[in-house]
């Protein structure tokens, strides 16, 4: 039995690019589709990419951050970033504002602040919404994701923060997919792009 991985058993930079890369695996579901899909399940199922993550992350996205613009907080949507965000969020200390998606079954409880997303690359759009109590004037909030292809959640994130008084620092994602005006709009650092995988 394999032992549980500690933090000094985090990968490089490098190291992590690799196992990102050769853990990944695109799925093709049938004549009927047209694209492929994306299938991140091996990346949460070794142990090292999960020590690595969060460092490489918070190292990213915090690089050209001055001390005084340092995140307070990361805003992650539901689902995938919630697994991603608070990696993230151990490694810089600091907590996590999980951007739930609207689920007409389960009604959020707390007074919450919503937006709708633009249509994503899928012509889907969403609605995202933080808990007011959770975010304010004063966060420095750094938005975090799996996987970025037309920005739309991280731009609703972004409206998000901005509709509760705090400011967004950067992005930071495992993969970007997404143009270069896209990338310097979100301010995007990211471990690998799409055209690695």
């Amino acid at each position: 039995m394999p032992r549980p991985a500690a933090a000094g058993d985090a990968p490089d930079p490098l190291e992590l690019r690799r196992l990102l890369i050769d853990t990944f695996v695109w799925h093709d579901p049938g004549p009927a589709s047209l694209h492929l899909v994306s299938d991140l399940s091996g990346w949460w199922r070794h142990p090292r990419i999960l020590a690595g993550i969060g460092p490489a992350l918070a190292d990213l996205a915090s690089a050209d951050l001055a001390d005084a613009d340092r995140p307070s907080t990361v805003m992650t949507p539901q689902v995938t970033g919630l697994l991603v965000g608070p990696l993230v969020a151990t490694a810089l200390g600091i907590g996590v504002v999980p951007a739930y998606k609207e689920d007409p079954q389960r009604a959020i409880a707390d007074a919450t602040t919503w937006t709708t997303t633009a249509p994503d690359y899928r012509g889907r759009t969403l609605r995202l919404g933080v808990r007011d109590r959770h975010l304010g004037p004063g966060d420095r909030v750094l938005l975090v994701d799996d996987w970025v292809t037309s920005g739309a959640q991280l731009r609703a994130m972004a409206q998000l923060a901005a509709a509760r008084g705090a400011v967004v620092v950067g992005s930071a994602v495992i993969v970007a997919d997404c143009p270069p005006p896209v990338v310097d709009e979100l301010r995007i650092r990211s471990l690998i792009h799409s055209k690695d995988l």
